[in-house]
């Protein structure tokens, strides 16, 4: 069973830096994509920062004050957050996506809170 368990959250003033974490275990053979999503209220769900097949990308919106990175020996993978705004606000979650004999997977974290205040 793949469990995606997220930590680091919290209340940050705006200028404030978080660094989030996720925990990867179970069977995750061929990924092809495992990165950060957050949704606000009242928004959809929408991608800050992840690694794909196509290399590493981010979110307009958080490019050069984010930074994802991945450490494939203990299977985490984790979002330093600096220059934080208000806007940053909202519930973070991990996401991996994959393919397994030819069907492909996708799973979710919990998600973590994260809020800025101004």
């Amino acid at each position: 069973q793949v469990q995606l368990v997220e930590s680091g959250g919290g209340l940050v003033q705006a200028g404030g830096s978080l660094r989030l974490s996720c925990a990867v275990s179970g069977r995750t053979f061929s990924l092809t994509a495992i990165g950060w999503y957050r949704q606000a209220p009242g928004n959809q769900r929408e991608l800050v920062a992840g690694f794909s097949e196509a290399g590493r990308n981010y979110a307009d919106s958080v490019k050069g004050r984010f930074t994802i990175s991945r450490d494939n020996a203990k299977d985490t993978v984790d979002l330093q957050m600096n220059s934080l705004k208000p806007e940053d606000t909202g519930i973070y979650y991990c996401n991996i996506k994959g393919r397994d004999f030819g069907a492909e997977y996708e799973y979710w974290g919990q998600g973590t809170q994260v809020t800025v205040s101004s």
